[in-house]
């Protein structure tokens, strides 16, 4: 389908902010006249609805037929609860979670960000951005130059293929500690609470425990025993060295001294590795084994515990894991160690980068998908546990690729477009993929190959026109084509 926006411009009428870049005081003063939006082909007087107009109505009725389930909270019209006709068919294709009885795309229980939506659907509902092919046509040359149109050649550049996978953020696993209680007791003082920062010994809680006082007393004996045998050792050893006793006396006292001081350091050993470091105590001390954050407390004054429970939980978030969700027909093209690109929802544009670290050696059955990591540095704690993603990698052999400027690459409510030069009045919109940057050029993919012009300078005016409701469709006086 293809749309077509004209632009008549005027010396007059374009302003020095869609020279200079809209600002949003342009834009609350501005006129909001709406551009002619009609089908190629069509008559630019009288023509009645264009197409847009009828893609507009065909998502109202799309939406309209979207009739949710209100008690399994997926669409009625593919509910398995209230249908269960339709199992059979979702098994077949192999979209089918068995521990919940709904299918696997759109489970509202494995996938909660869905809503109960087929993924499909929810890509389809953030990408509002203009449709491949929309023109945008200026009045004439002149009216494009004063518009501050400038354009430059894409091209050729040695690059790779590039895959964009979902991805999750989770707490780095190396960096993360569970900590347990190390003998039956109840507790008898907390020491830090969730979100507390602590550092590598730091105390988290103390416990009383009758396992603890039975070692401090075998510890008591312990030492006992050694004194006697050390004494009876030293008492034997004179009286060999006088002759009146054999040497096998010696050395079964040198045995029993022994054993008697190994039987010390073991009771040592056994309450250190406790906490139980006070002389005559029964209580011990839970300390952090790491430094970081107290994400769970699991613990309080007066609780018996055992050495089952996690009663604390520390995490060092200075780096994170992103866990990569990889088709299965892509795998074969991905290689460890390579660089990987992620943008993160809730953080806008902002991009991060590290190395895939690992790739499992399976296959999900369910998402027919192979889990992949990437270390990614986490100073500024912006990255969360449990953050959607999108990671940007490489797949396959290196190729010739089409570069383009950056300032060419425009963002426009989920989709990212250029805009290609079709003659001295007349730009149209392509949308693209994007891959590596190569210094100030960006790799892209689409419907755009080497040689086409695409606009740097006022890319962004041309954006908002084909936006409804955009800053330039008041800013830029535009009216309907006659």
């Amino acid at each position: 389908m293809r749309i077509w926006i004209v632009l008549l411009l005027t010396a007059a009428s374009l302003c020095s902010a869609c020279r200079e870049g809209p600002s949003s005081d342009t834009a609350r003063a501005a006129p909001a006249k709406a551009p002619a939006v009609m089908g190629r082909g069509a008559a630019q007087a009288g023509a009645g609805p264009g197409p847009a107009a009828a893609a507009g109505a065909g998502q109202d009725a799309a939406a309209a037929e979207l009739v949710m389930c209100r008690e399994h909270g997926v669409p009625e019209a593919v509910c398995t609860k209230c249908n269960p006709s339709l199992i059979p068919v979702f098994q077949a294709k192999g979209d089918w979670c068995e521990e919940h009885g709904f299918p696997e795309s759109f489970c509202p229980i494995c996938h909660p960000d869905r809503g109960g939506k087929p993924a499909h659907d929810i890509a389809d509902a953030a990408d509002t951005g203009p449709a491949d092919g929309t023109k945008v046509m200026f009045k004439s040359f002149e009216t494009a130059e004063r518009a501050g149109i400038r354009t430059v050649a894409a091209v050729e550049g040695q690059g790779g293929a590039t895959l964009t996978v979902p991805a999750r953020i989770v707490y780095d696993g190396s960096k993360t500690a569970r900590v347990n209680a190390r003998s039956d007791g109840v507790v008898h003082s907390v020491r830090a609470d969730i979100g507390a920062k602590v550092r590598r010994g730091t105390p988290l809680a103390v416990v009383e425990s009758a396992g603890v006082g039975a070692d401090q007393s075998r510890l008591q004996a312990a030492r006992s025993r050694a004194q006697v045998a050390e004494a009876n050792l030293s008492r034997i050893q004179k009286l060999h060295v006088e002759g009146i006793v054999p040497e096998v006396d010696v050395l079964a006292a040198r045995k029993e001294a022994d054993e008697a001081r190994a039987d010390i350091d073991a009771a040592r050993t056994s309450l250190g590795m406790i906490g139980g470091t006070k002389e005559g105590s029964s209580s011990y001390t839970l300390s952090s084994p790491i430094d970081g954050v107290v994400t769970s407390r699991n613990v309080t004054i007066g609780r018996m515990v055992d050495t089952e429970e996690t009663l604390f939980e520390i995490v060092d978030t200075s780096t994170v894991w992103a866990e990569l969700d990889i088709p299965e027909a892509d795998v074969a093209g991905i290689a460890s160690d390579q660089r990987v690109a992620l943008t993160v929802d809730g953080l806008g544009d902002r991009e991060f980068s590290g190395t895939l670290t690992y790739i499992a050696p399976e296959i999900d059955s369910h998402t027919r998908t192979a889990k992949g990591r990437v270390l990614l540095k986490n100073a500024d704690g912006a990255l969360r546990a449990n953050m959607f993603a999108r990671a940007r990698l490489a797949s396959g052999a290196n190729r010739v690729s089409v570069l383009v400027p950056r300032e060419a690459v425009q963002k426009a409510r989920g989709a990212k477009v250029v805009f290609v030069r079709l003659s001295e009045q007349v730009y149209e919109t392509r949308r693209i993929t994007t891959g590596p940057a190569l210094g100030d050029m960006v790799a892209v993919s689409g419907r755009i190959k080497a040689g086409d012009r695409v606009v740097t300078d006022g890319s962004f005016l041309l954006k908002t026109e084909t936006l409804k409701e955009s800053i330039g469709a008041g800013c830029c006086d535009v009216e309907p084509g006659k």
